[in-house]
């Protein structure tokens, strides 16, 4: 079977035509992509990758696998790149941009000093996310805090610290700031969240802006306890009325992974739309505007992330159009980058394992076949639940050495006990992969640490920045001792 490919060396897979689109061709499988790595990443002569020049053999010898490798000048770049775009794209509307990292997509006490001394601020969801803030030593006003369901725990610890922003996401909410804010004899400093309508094209469970899911506003269905008021014009009555509370604006945030502009443009058309509504009817100015994240990276060749610089002009022609239109000034725009400041600049090192090769239909009748070969790894879902969560697609290369063996339709398998067990679906590795190499998959920056767990009672693994030649250990993997800490049987 000739499957399309890029690698002369390499035309062949078997023995019948692959259904058209089922697979992506088939590549040099030595090949780097460049929008999937850290800008330090690459092959040394003998074909292993190293970061920041140091090797990947070098760093399973001192650290061992699964680990998550991080480039710190590449996190650096990324997160400068944003604010500088934004700051030079807004000059002349807003004196720049306030651009906050998205925290949830991963956090750790070093990666908050990274984002300070870059210039940006932090984005948080939870007290243990504030936790890290603090042990950091991040000032409260530079710190936002969202969350749906926000505990009075983390609501007072917020005005302890003094936050720059809470993110309300409901009228039962905003009450409950209001009332703890006026027992302490303080303001709270308030934005609300808005779901504008906006479909963004990505998966159902992290696309946030549509009517039915659980964050923020409504403008447009009607709040029970406001007859004639939208839930989103009746948070903004009680956040004008409320001597308790500082009202900022309004935050949106559309979803994640998103490649096409259409959605952030007609989303800041309508919250500047409703900000120039609020404004006229209270006679007030509402200094903030929050445009939220979710700026697409690339998992996989086929994926088109737009720069930092194209995403902030697009966005500036919108928001200059809509605000003269409106005849407003422009309030202080922000926004919230997190998984396209880390994602690119971290990938996980796993060591091979079992391999097995199996017969698969193609042609969706019975009739056609390929062969796909299993190649499991140390890891798995327990460090990257994405796949199975999100149908997430990511790649995956032998990072080691170099190969000159044909490439052989793959799927990257992890070491738990479910089948869902996926880390790259499908890729092209080459066929003399053998256990005990090592495998690179790029991209898992974001929203894979974040988001680990301890299924079947796997230890989550370390993080190591590099940098400059040398790598060190930024969060410790866990140790059986630390499974059993609190286990409290006797």
């Amino acid at each position: 079977m000739t499957v399309a490919n890029d690698n002369p060396a390499a035309t062949h897979v078997a023995g019948a035509e692959l259904a058209p689109g089922w697979l992506p061709a088939a590549r040099d499988v030595n090949a780097l992509v460049p929008a999937m790595w850290a800008d330090d990443v690459e092959r040394g002569p003998g074909g292993e990758l190293t970061v920041s020049g140091v090797s990947v053999g070098a760093l399973k010898e001192q650290f061992g696998t699964p680990l998550f490798v991080m480039s710190e000048g590449d996190f650096r770049h990324r997160a400068r790149a944003f604010k500088d775009a934004f700051d030079e794209a807004f000059a002349d509307l807003c004196g720049g941009v306030d651009v906050y990292y998205a925290g949830k997509s991963f956090l750790c006490t070093d990666v908050a000093r990274w984002v300070e001394s870059e210039g940006l601020r932090l984005d948080t969801c939870s007290g243990g996310e504030l936790a890290v803030a603090v042990r950091a030593g991040l000032a409260g006003d530079l710190l936002g805090l969202h969350g749906n369901n926000k505990s009075d725990a983390e609501i007072n610890r917020a005005l302890d610290m003094g936050l720059g922003r809470i993110v309300v996401d409901s009228l039962h909410e905003l009450h409950r700031v209001a009332a703890l804010a006026a027992a302490r004899n303080t303001r709270a400093n308030v934005m609300l969240r808005l779901t504008p309508g906006v479909h963004a094209h990505t998966h159902e469970f992290i696309a946030t802006a549509h009517e039915d899911q659980k964050f923020g506003l409504s403008l447009v269905s009607e709040d029970p306890d406001a007859p004639g008021l939208s839930a989103a014009e009746a948070a903004a009555k009680l956040a004008v009325e409320a001597a308790s509370i500082n009202f900022l604006g309004f935050h949106a945030h559309i979803g994640s992974q998103i490649f096409e502009p259409d959605g952030f443009e007609i989303a800041a058309r309508k919250l500047l739309a409703f900000t120039d509504q609020i404004q006229k009817t209270y006679g007030i100015t509402l200094p903030e505007l929050d445009l939220g994240g979710g700026y697409g990276i690339a998992y996989t060749a086929a994926d088109t992330p737009r720069p930092a610089a194209e995403i902030a002009q697009a966005m500036a022609a919108v928001v200059r159009e809509t605000c003269e239109e409106l005849g407003m000034a422009c309030p202080r725009i922000s926004i919230e980058p997190g998984r396209a400041i880390v994602g690119p600049s971290t990938f996980t090192l796993y060591e091979t394992g079992t391999l097995k090769t199996v017969q698969v239909e193609v042609d969706g009748q019975g009739g056609v076949t390929a062969p796909r070969r299993y190649v499991s790894v140390d890891g798995g879902m327990s460090d990257n639940p994405r796949p199975v969560l999100y149908d997430a697609d990511y790649s995956a290369v032998v990072a080691g050495r170099a190969s000159q063996a044909v490439p052989a339709l793959s799927r990257v398998v992890g070491k738990h006990c479910e089948s869902g067990d996926i880390v790259v679906r499908d890729v092209y590795l080459p066929n003399d992969v053998a256990a005990g190499d090592l495998l690179a998959v790029p991209g898992t920056g974001a929203y894979c640490w974040a988001l680990a767990s301890n299924y079947n009672y796997v230890p989550r693994p370390p993080v190591v920045a590099v940098k400059d030649g040398a790598a060190r250990l930024m969060v410790r993997g866990e140790t059986e001792d630390d499974l059993l800490a609190r286990d409290l049987g006797a």
